[in-house]
Protein backbone atom coordinates (compact mmCIF):
# COMPACT_ATOMS: atom_id res chain seq x y z
CA UNK A 1 0.00 0.00 0.00
CA UNK A 2 1.11 3.45 -1.12
CA UNK A 3 -0.39 5.47 1.99
CA UNK A 4 -1.22 7.87 -1.02
CA UNK A 5 -3.72 6.46 -3.33
CA UNK A 6 -6.25 4.18 -2.02
CA UNK A 7 -5.32 0.48 -3.15
CA UNK A 8 -8.39 -0.39 -5.37
CA UNK A 9 -8.33 3.19 -6.91
CA UNK A 10 -4.21 2.36 -8.31
CA UNK A 11 -5.18 -1.09 -9.35
CA UNK A 12 -8.01 -0.02 -11.61
CA UNK A 13 -6.08 3.46 -13.21
CA UNK A 14 -3.02 1.13 -14.14
CA UNK A 15 -5.62 -1.66 -15.20
CA UNK A 16 -7.25 0.84 -17.69
CA UNK A 17 -4.47 2.77 -18.89
CA UNK A 18 -3.17 1.60 -22.13
CA UNK A 19 -0.64 -1.25 -21.81
CA UNK A 20 3.20 -0.73 -22.65
CA UNK A 21 5.33 -2.41 -25.78
CA UNK A 22 8.31 -3.30 -26.99
CA UNK A 23 11.42 -2.26 -24.90
CA UNK A 24 9.35 -0.37 -22.26
CA UNK A 25 7.63 -3.57 -21.89
CA UNK A 26 10.79 -5.44 -21.40
CA UNK A 27 12.24 -3.04 -18.81
CA UNK A 28 9.38 -3.24 -16.51
CA UNK A 29 9.13 -7.03 -16.41
CA UNK A 30 12.58 -6.37 -15.62
CA UNK A 31 12.32 -3.61 -12.85
CA UNK A 32 9.50 -5.68 -11.06
CA UNK A 33 11.61 -8.99 -11.46
CA UNK A 34 15.14 -6.86 -9.96
CA UNK A 35 13.19 -4.71 -7.26
CA UNK A 36 15.01 -2.24 -9.74
CA UNK A 37 12.62 1.25 -8.48
CA UNK A 38 11.36 3.37 -12.41
CA UNK A 39 8.26 5.76 -12.12
CA UNK A 40 5.06 4.12 -11.65
CA UNK A 41 2.68 3.41 -14.73
CA UNK A 42 0.37 5.95 -13.31
CA UNK A 43 3.24 8.65 -13.26
CA UNK A 44 4.35 7.65 -16.70
CA UNK A 45 0.88 8.21 -18.23
CA UNK A 46 0.83 12.06 -16.37
CA UNK A 47 4.13 12.71 -17.58
CA UNK A 48 3.55 11.46 -21.27
CA UNK A 49 0.97 14.06 -21.56
CA UNK A 50 2.36 16.76 -20.06
CA UNK A 51 5.78 15.55 -22.52
CA UNK A 52 3.35 16.14 -25.40
CA UNK A 53 2.37 20.18 -24.14
CA UNK A 54 5.82 21.18 -23.09
CA UNK A 55 7.76 19.44 -25.76
CA UNK A 56 10.90 20.01 -24.52
CA UNK A 57 13.76 19.49 -26.77
CA UNK A 58 16.57 18.88 -23.84
CA UNK A 59 16.18 16.97 -20.58
CA UNK A 60 18.50 17.03 -17.78
CA UNK A 61 17.25 13.22 -15.86
CA UNK A 62 18.95 13.01 -11.99
CA UNK A 63 19.09 9.53 -11.68
CA UNK A 64 19.31 6.79 -14.79
CA UNK A 65 18.85 3.79 -12.93
CA UNK A 66 18.16 1.52 -15.72
CA UNK A 67 17.16 4.03 -18.81
CA UNK A 68 13.83 3.26 -18.26
CA UNK A 69 12.67 6.69 -17.54
CA UNK A 70 15.22 8.55 -20.44
CA UNK A 71 14.10 5.70 -22.80
CA UNK A 72 10.25 6.24 -22.02
CA UNK A 73 11.05 10.15 -22.69
CA UNK A 74 12.34 9.85 -25.73
CA UNK A 75 10.20 7.41 -27.18
CA UNK A 76 7.13 10.29 -26.24
CA UNK A 77 8.93 13.01 -28.11
CA UNK A 78 9.86 10.86 -31.05
CA UNK A 79 13.00 10.80 -30.38
CA UNK A 80 13.19 14.94 -31.27
CA UNK A 81 14.82 15.51 -28.00
CA UNK A 82 18.39 15.79 -26.12
CA UNK A 83 18.46 13.78 -22.66
CA UNK A 84 21.38 13.73 -20.67
CA UNK A 85 21.23 11.37 -17.64
CA UNK A 86 23.29 10.61 -14.69
CA UNK A 87 24.12 7.44 -12.75
CA UNK A 88 26.78 6.33 -10.14
CA UNK A 89 26.13 2.81 -9.62
CA UNK A 90 28.02 0.32 -11.95
CA UNK A 91 25.57 -2.22 -12.36
CA UNK A 92 23.16 -0.04 -13.54
CA UNK A 93 25.04 1.89 -15.68
CA UNK A 94 25.80 -1.15 -17.58
CA UNK A 95 22.08 -2.44 -17.24
CA UNK A 96 20.99 1.49 -19.04
CA UNK A 97 23.89 1.09 -21.70
CA UNK A 98 21.82 -1.92 -22.73
CA UNK A 99 18.71 -0.95 -22.86
CA UNK A 100 19.58 2.42 -24.74
CA UNK A 101 21.89 0.45 -27.05
CA UNK A 102 19.06 -1.70 -27.86
CA UNK A 103 16.44 0.99 -28.11
CA UNK A 104 18.82 2.29 -30.35
CA UNK A 105 19.19 5.74 -28.85
CA UNK A 106 22.95 6.48 -28.08
CA UNK A 107 22.98 9.26 -29.95
CA UNK A 108 19.63 11.04 -28.30
CA UNK A 109 20.77 10.06 -24.56
CA UNK A 110 23.91 10.72 -22.53
CA UNK A 111 24.71 9.07 -19.53
CA UNK A 112 27.28 10.61 -17.43
CA UNK A 113 28.88 8.32 -14.86
CA UNK A 114 29.71 9.04 -10.95
CA UNK A 115 28.09 11.57 -8.66
CA UNK A 116 25.64 13.99 -9.63
CA UNK A 117 27.17 16.66 -7.55
CA UNK A 118 30.38 16.15 -10.06
CA UNK A 119 29.06 15.63 -13.35
CA UNK A 120 26.55 18.31 -13.38
CA UNK A 121 28.88 21.18 -12.74
CA UNK A 122 30.42 20.17 -15.89
CA UNK A 123 27.32 20.73 -18.20
CA UNK A 124 26.90 23.72 -20.29
CA UNK A 125 23.92 25.34 -21.76
CA UNK A 126 20.25 25.36 -20.73
CA UNK A 127 17.34 22.63 -20.13
CA UNK A 128 13.83 22.71 -20.98
CA UNK A 129 12.75 20.44 -18.28
CA UNK A 130 14.67 18.49 -15.14
CA UNK A 131 13.59 15.08 -13.79
CA UNK A 132 14.72 14.61 -10.47
CA UNK A 133 14.66 10.67 -9.25
CA UNK A 134 17.53 9.92 -7.16
CA UNK A 135 18.40 10.04 -3.89
CA UNK A 136 15.58 10.82 -2.04
CA UNK A 137 17.30 13.04 1.58
CA UNK A 138 19.72 14.69 -1.54
CA UNK A 139 16.52 16.46 -3.35
CA UNK A 140 17.46 20.07 -2.28
CA UNK A 141 21.18 19.41 -3.23
CA UNK A 142 20.00 18.41 -6.70
CA UNK A 143 17.95 21.78 -6.80
CA UNK A 144 20.61 24.04 -6.24
CA UNK A 145 22.90 22.22 -8.48
CA UNK A 146 20.62 22.47 -11.85
CA UNK A 147 18.04 25.15 -11.00
CA UNK A 148 20.05 27.77 -12.78
CA UNK A 149 20.67 25.64 -15.56
CA UNK A 150 16.61 25.24 -16.19
CA UNK A 151 15.71 27.92 -18.91
CA UNK A 152 12.85 30.08 -17.28
CA UNK A 153 9.42 28.73 -18.66
CA UNK A 154 10.80 25.54 -18.19
CA UNK A 155 9.92 22.60 -15.52
CA UNK A 156 11.27 20.60 -12.52
CA UNK A 157 9.62 17.28 -11.86
CA UNK A 158 10.70 15.47 -8.98
CA UNK A 159 9.45 11.86 -8.53
CA UNK A 160 8.52 10.12 -5.21
CA UNK A 161 8.03 13.42 -3.65
CA UNK A 162 5.58 11.99 -0.67
CA UNK A 163 7.26 8.86 -0.35
CA UNK A 164 5.13 6.19 0.70
CA UNK A 165 3.07 8.73 2.69
CA UNK A 166 5.42 9.28 5.13
CA UNK A 167 6.09 13.36 4.26
CA UNK A 168 2.58 13.77 4.82
CA UNK A 169 2.13 12.14 8.53
CA UNK A 170 4.41 10.84 11.41
CA UNK A 171 2.00 8.13 11.34
CA UNK A 172 3.67 6.27 8.21
CA UNK A 173 7.21 7.25 9.14
CA UNK A 174 9.59 4.70 9.65
CA UNK A 175 12.31 5.52 12.31
CA UNK A 176 15.31 4.51 10.18
CA UNK A 177 13.73 7.33 7.32
CA UNK A 178 13.65 9.85 9.79
CA UNK A 179 16.18 11.90 8.24
CA UNK A 180 15.27 11.32 4.44
CA UNK A 181 11.68 12.58 5.72
CA UNK A 182 12.72 15.63 7.33
CA UNK A 183 15.02 16.63 3.96
CA UNK A 184 12.09 16.23 1.80
CA UNK A 185 10.07 18.05 4.15
CA UNK A 186 12.23 21.38 3.77
CA UNK A 187 12.75 20.09 0.09
CA UNK A 188 8.68 20.86 -0.75
CA UNK A 189 8.44 23.73 1.68
CA UNK A 190 11.47 25.50 -0.30
CA UNK A 191 9.74 24.68 -3.55
CA UNK A 192 6.35 25.50 -2.96
CA UNK A 193 7.04 28.96 -1.13
CA UNK A 194 9.73 30.13 -3.60
CA UNK A 195 8.07 32.92 -5.18
CA UNK A 196 10.25 32.57 -8.88
CA UNK A 197 8.82 29.39 -9.28
CA UNK A 198 4.68 27.70 -9.43
CA UNK A 199 4.75 24.04 -8.08
CA UNK A 200 2.05 21.55 -7.72
CA UNK A 201 2.10 18.48 -5.75
CA UNK A 202 0.24 15.60 -7.42
CA UNK A 203 -0.60 12.29 -4.98
CA UNK A 204 -0.12 9.63 -7.49
CA UNK A 205 2.43 7.03 -7.67
CA UNK A 206 4.46 8.00 -4.72
CA UNK A 207 4.09 11.46 -5.18
CA UNK A 208 5.05 14.06 -7.86
CA UNK A 209 6.09 17.95 -7.55
CA UNK A 210 5.86 20.01 -10.55
CA UNK A 211 7.89 23.44 -10.68
CA UNK A 212 7.54 25.92 -13.27
CA UNK A 213 10.28 28.48 -13.61
CA UNK A 214 8.85 31.54 -13.75
CA UNK A 215 12.24 33.61 -13.70
CA UNK A 216 15.75 33.52 -12.37
CA UNK A 217 16.53 32.43 -8.99
CA UNK A 218 18.43 35.83 -7.88
CA UNK A 219 15.96 38.42 -9.08
CA UNK A 220 12.97 36.88 -6.82
CA UNK A 221 11.75 39.23 -4.34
Amino acid sequence: MSNIVNNLVEEYIRKTLEKSTGIIRDMEIYAEQNSVPIIHKEVAEFLKVLLKIHKPKRILEIGCAIGYSSIFFTTVLENNVEIITTERNPLMIEKARENISIAGLEDKIKLLEGDAEETIKLLEGKFDMIFIDAAKGQYKLFFDLVIDKLKNGGIIVSDNILYKGMIASDEYVVKRKKTIVKRMRDYLDYICKAEYLNTSIIPIGDGVAISYKKSDKNVEK
